[in-house]
């Protein structure tokens, strides 16, 4: 239970993106509850929405500048206009040479919004079709019939025209698209109407020749020869239609005057400014057209986007100001940071910082040397104001270097805004309140604002125009669906005494009458605390209602050794550790001063990698709420008891065999290109209520799990020890982690490979049969949202038609409660399935695994086990750093 239950029983908003995460789980770094998680990047738990907000810094432009070379001046309405841009918006240099070069390779591949490929906008058109053949309905009928609305709008005309499509080429070659379009414009008497990606050209009628040759000059006087080569006719039954009719949507909604930041649309107009906090709040729109099961519909989801008006070269000064070594400061704070640059509108990550070179250094461009303060005055009218600033390095990335541009790209820090919340922001809980009251909307207002673009749409000239050149009319009003609303579940506690979740899917208030699912025999009788001098008052306090509380829940907690310390250094604490791994303790209790990662990461790492001992970390403002403290015990009462590898609670669950898998992959903070999978997995919840957990390392940049069947193997090994040699009759595989524009790689080869292994182990302990196996791929990064009636629907309710793609095996669920904010459906697409369940029966159980998430009573937005999953890849990713010792593979050590 957490201190936020404790005051009123209101429960945190998943939709409130900026707000610390006030979820019930063992965190130092929260205020509620217990601390034992390391939040120097701050984990999503089950009570927010998962969409990670992308956040970006704006503000007007340097006053030395000219209004012509504002953002709004090259808004990208019209092309044409940055015919002007025959060389690079950002300056590159070759790795192996001193001088920085000019290439107007440069500037689209280094993170912005002109460098995409062709093969990045496959990802995101392509139709992958990940249907089981032998599924003839996806379609179930158990639960409560509930009539909903949901943010699509139908294409009411279905484009009826042939596409004809055409390749371009420029010689010499221009990498900038928006350039390469703004000369072709020049030529729309000869082109008619179309459409311009970059490199493909479509168009409704077709030119009078297969290969056309335009020989054209730019505004600065250069010559270009364009040749369009015919390609051939798109049907609207191909994936490249879907590629065409949001190209349509976009050319529209330019029309409404918004802003293009990365791939969404945002009104820089209506911007929120919050000056005490140097920060500007951009709402926006997400869209996308997709065939769906029966009709073409558009969905638009609401979007903010957090614009700081700091640069750069403010960190810098704040560095110089505060530290000895500003240096080594500078790139602490900067390093890794993806910043916007207002004059082009493209993000960059910078990955290095030269601080022997500076603005006044100069590089060739058209054949003459120029020094960074001329070319920027001259390109865009801005006036460097200080020439002996170090210079930013960002490498392009390798998709936009395969594309053809350069590898590295030099940046200057007053030009460049940072992007991100840093974790004082976080940390600052008026600016996140602040944030959240502008950002959170409830059901009621998001339809309200929906309704207003879908207005703007269809009654701007300009967007209106668009539409009816391409035949396109779409219908005013919501999608309306049917959904239907699953039973609540029954919770199992001791003595199998079941009690059913209610409608809000909220148990909390059961563990007044009813004990722990299972606990030790013995209770805990071994274990020690460590905590200053000064602090001793405070764990004592706290050890009492860790007493009480657990006994209530029928959980025997005896008294501790206490090791008291003179000092909070990170060394006291760990040889303290030391000292009490000798008396073999069951768990060891740390309290801490405050929200210190580095030593929390020490703590964890004693504990996992050297003593295989659990560990609970609090912090002393915890230890110290004497209001919420009950509640607060009763929580970390249910860690320990998880963490010494018991069961606080189950749920009814009518199959018996069945092992339940969960995977996820979380990049490690300290190199980047190194990942750390984990795999949770049940030991047959019918009879064996407990969960074995395993990791290991992986490459970031691959989205194949390559260690995944390893794991899986070691998943098996314990089941069939834990049931008498026999394995598993069904598996229930969740896997998290997987994109839209990986699905394809991971549907061909790692569900194949599982299967085909699966089969073999099988075979080679003799049993007669493999076992029925089901692979779901698990998306929470959605845009879909559901209605009823105005508010959010009931925790369990199922939408599997409408609005769900025809291709795929595939059906949305809301598992959680929402009193705030809009709630987060999470999509399940069933990629592979012999597991011989109906889809009513894969969508109940899918929902019964969302209660059985330990670190909150209530469900989660995904099964339990992915949540786990998630929760052990993040703490070995940004504190361990490799995978923790077997002994402790039997228990949810991690939460």
């Amino acid at each position: 239970m957490s201190e936020d239950q404790s005051r009123g029983r209101r429960r945190p908003s998943r939709e409130q993106r900026y707000s610390r995460s006030r979820s019930p789980v063992d965190n130092h770094h929260r205020s509620s509850g217990a601390s034992d998680s390391h939040r120097r990047r701050r984990e999503r738990e089950p009570s927010e929405e998962s969409r990670p907000v992308k956040v970006f810094k704006k503000e007007p432009v340097s006053p030395n500048r000219s209004p012509s070379s504002s953002r709004n001046g090259s808004a990208r309405s019209k092309e044409s206009k940055d015919t002007k841009d025959d060389i690079p918006t950002s300056v590159t240099i070759k790795k192996e040479k001193d001088a920085p070069s000019t290439s107007s390779a440069a500037a689209s591949g280094g993170g912005g919004g002109d460098g995409e490929t062709e093969a990045s906008k496959r990802e995101r058109y392509e139709i992958v079709h990940t249907r089981p053949s032998d599924v003839s309905s996806k379609m179930g009928s158990g639960g409560t019939p509930i009539t909903m609305q949901t943010n699509y709008f139908r294409l009411l005309t279905k484009p009826t025209w042939r596409i004809f499509q055409y390749h371009v080429d420029f010689a010499p070659s221009i990498e900038l698209r928006r350039v390469r379009g703004g000369i072709l414009s020049e030529h729309r008497d000869t082109l008619g109407g179309y459409l311009y990606d970059g490199t493909k050209l479509f168009t409704s009628s077709k030119l009078k020749e297969d290969k056309t040759i335009i020989r054209t000059k730019s505004k600065v006087g250069d010559s270009y020869t364009i040749v369009i080569k015919y390609v051939g006719v798109i049907s609207m039954t191909e994936w490249q239609s879907l590629q065409i009719l949001n190209l349509i949507l976009r050319r529209a909604m330019e029309g409404l005057k918004l802003q293009l930041v990365g791939r969404n649309f945002y009104d820089a107009i209506a911007k929120i400014d919050m000056r005490e906090y140097r920060l500007q709040l951009w709402p926006g729109y997400q869209t996308s057209i997709r065939q769906h099961e029966k009709d073409i519909l558009l969905c638009a989801e609401i979007a903010h986007k957090v614009m700081r008006t700091e640069t750069v070269y403010d960190i810098l000064m704040r560095c110089t100001e505060t530290a000895k070594d500003y240096q080594e400061e500078f790139r602490r704070h900067v390093l890794g940071l993806t910043v916007l640059t207002d004059y082009n509108n493209k993000t960059y990550r910078i990955n290095d910082i030269d601080f022997k070179k500076n603005p006044s250094k100069t590089f060739r461009c058209k054949e003459k040397e120029v020094s960074f303060i001329d070319y920027y005055y001259q390109k865009y009218h801005i006036r460097i104001r200080d020439p002996k600033q170090p210079l930013l390095i960002s490498k392009a990335k390798e998709r936009a270097m395969r594309g053809g541009s350069s590898d590295i790209i030099i940046l200057i820090p007053e030009l460049c805004r940072p992007t991100g919340l840093t974790d004082n922001m976080r940390n600052n809980f008026q600016l996140m309140r602040a944030m959240a009251d502008h950002t959170r909307m409830n059901p009621d207002r998001r339809i309200d604002r929906l309704k207003i673009f879908n207005q703007r749409l269809q009654q701007t000239e300009a967007s209106v125009q668009v539409l009816n050149d391409w035949n396109m009319t779409l219908d005013r009003h919501l999608v309306e669906l049917n959904g239907r609303v699953l039973e609540p579940q029954r919770i199992v506690f001791s003595d199998h005494k079941k009690a059913s979740a209610g409608e809000q899917a909220d148990w909390t208030r059961l563990f007044r009458d009813n004990g722990l699912f299972t606990t030790p025999s013995r209770g805990l009788d071994r274990w020690s605390v460590i905590a200053t001098n000064r602090n001793s008052r405070e764990l004592r306090n706290f050890i009492e209602s860790l007493i009480r509380a657990a006994s209530g829940m029928q959980m025997r907690i005896s008294r501790p050794r206490e090791v008291m310390l003179y000092d909070d250094r990170n060394h006291s604490y760990i040889q303290a550790m030391e000292d009490c791994s000798r008396h073999d303790p069951q768990l060891i209790l740390c309290l801490v001063p405050n929200n210190n990662a580095e030593r929390y990461a020490s703590i964890k790492k004693k504990g996992c990698l050297e003593r295989a001992i659990p560990t609970q970390v609090i912090t002393h403002k915890s230890a110290n709420n004497q209001r919420g403290l009950m509640s607060i015990a009763t929580k970390v009462a249910i860690q320990i008891n998880c963490k010494l590898g018991y069961t606080p609670w189950m749920i009814d669950l009518p199959l018996s065999g069945l092992m339940t898998i969960g995977y996820d992959v979380a990049k490690s903070t300290r190199d980047r290109s190194k990942a750390f999978g984990a795999l949770v997995a049940s030991m047959d919840m019918k009879t064996n209520a407990t969960f074995y957990s395993t990791v290991a390392e992986c490459s970031s940049h691959d989205v194949l799990a390559n260690s995944l069947w390893p794991m899986m193997t070691k998943a098996l090994r314990q089941y069939r020890k834990e049931h008498d040699g026999k394995l598993p009759t069904r598996i229930l595989f969740y896997r998290d982690g997987v994109g839209e524009g990986s699905l394809r790689q991971v549907y061909e080869h790692e569900v194949k490979d599982v299967v085909e292994k699966l089969e073999h182990e099988y075979k080679r302990v003799g049993s007669e049969k493999p076992p029925m196996f089901a692979y779901v791929v698990v998306s929470k990064s959605i845009n879909t949202r559901f209605f009823a009636r105005g508010r959010n629907p009931s925790p369990g309710t199922v939408v599997d038609d409408i609005v769900t793609l025809p291709e795929r095996y595939d059906f949305f669920l809301v598992s959680q409660s929402v009193r705030q904010g809009t709630v987060s459906p999470t999509s399940y697409n069933i990629v592979y399935s012999n597991i011989r369940l109906t889809p009513d029966q894969m969508q109940l159980l899918t929902y019964k695994m969302t209660h059985l998430y330990y670190n909150w009573s209530g469900t989660t937005r995904v099964p339990a086990v992915c949540q786990y999953a998630k929760k052990l890849a993040t703490l070995v990713a940004t504190s361990l750093y490799q995978p923790p010792q077997n002994a402790l593979e039997k228990k949810l050590y991690y939460l």
